[in-house]
């Protein structure tokens, strides 16, 4: 069945304090256009990232976000122990050398607004073990997005079956003007020409005339070449993802057709049943820019 390339999906790990979110969205595109924003930590496997998403995706306009949300605890400003521990042994031999108080009371309020007391030099670095809940919740994202592209594939494919039956009863709607407009545009010639009076014509070569003529306003071979292109589109579609171009392409031919079966309607009822026949494949072209 075929996909769409409208999708979006999204995981959330946790891991040691804080929430890794995964969020990834697509929409038609030509190719793939992937466009990413990564936390720091994790930035070292973009490549990685980029190369998961291009073979699970392979087409459309995909915005892929990883970011991390931390705990309260994770989030307090850290206090940097060995600073403050050494500040306060200094403070401390001052006010035994200068015989001074020690300022118990005061202490610690007065060390942690000195300079460093409240900054890390902890370097955050990316663990194998992080890594790969992280991996897993991008997989669980991408999945996610696959899912939504089949469900809306299935509805487009719905859609496009009710098209091309609509395409196809219009085509059948054809047939019983046939016949009779062959008959109408013999009676409108024969008519003008018995109008003009003072001219004689050979009757015969005017039904050869006549035949040449409206064989060149036959439109069997367009009406088989449009039901072979519709078959065509539903075989297609049944092929699975990955069809959307092909059907961009078979969808322009069932246009030509029906566009030569309009120019050679010469018949006020059959022209309206291919002005129809367009509304309905002008709704397809619409939809197949979105199939993957």
């Amino acid at each position: 069945m075929i996909q769409s390339m409208t999708g979006y999906g999204k995981s959330v790990a946790t891991l040691q304090g804080k929430k890794i979110h995964v969020e990834i969205k697509s929409l038609n595109s030509k190719a793939l256009d992937l466009s990413t924003r990564i936390a720091p930590l994790y930035r070292e496997k973009e490549m990685e990232i980029r190369q998961l998403i291009a073979k699970e995706l392979e087409r459309g306009k995909v915005d892929f976000s990883l970011w991390i949300e931390k705990n309260e605890a994770a989030l307090a400003t850290p206090i940097n122990r060995a600073v403050v521990a050494n500040y306060i042994q200094q403070i401390q031999s001052i006010c035994e050398e200068l015989n001074i108080e020690d300022p118990e009371e005061h202490l610690i309020p007065t060390v942690l607004r000195l300079p460093d007391a409240m900054t890390s030099v902890e370097i955050e670095e990316l663990s194998d073990e992080e890594w790969v809940v992280v991996k897993k919740a991008i997989d669980e994202a991408i999945a996610n997005l696959v899912a939504f592209r089949k469900q809306e594939g299935e509805a487009l494919a719905k859609k496009f079956n009710e098209k091309v039956d609509n395409i196809e009863a219009l085509l059948h709607s054809i047939e019983p003007y046939e016949t009779s407009r062959v008959e109408k545009i013999r009676e409108r010639i024969v008519s003008n020409l018995e109008k003009i009076t003072s001219v004689d014509y050979d009757k015969n070569r005017l039904e050869q005339e006549m035949i040449y003529y409206i064989e060149k306003l036959d439109i069997s071979e367009e009406k088989q070449r449009l039901t072979n292109h519709l078959n065509y589109f539903r075989e297609t579609m049944r092929d699975g993802h990955g069809q959307g171009k092909k059907l961009g392409f078979i969808a322009q031919e069932m246009g030509r057709e029906i566009n030569t079966t309009g120019s050679k309607s010469n018949l006020a009822e059959m022209q309206n049943i291919v002005v129809k026949m367009k509304d309905e494949l002008e709704q397809i072209k619409e939809q197949v820019l979105n199939v993957l």
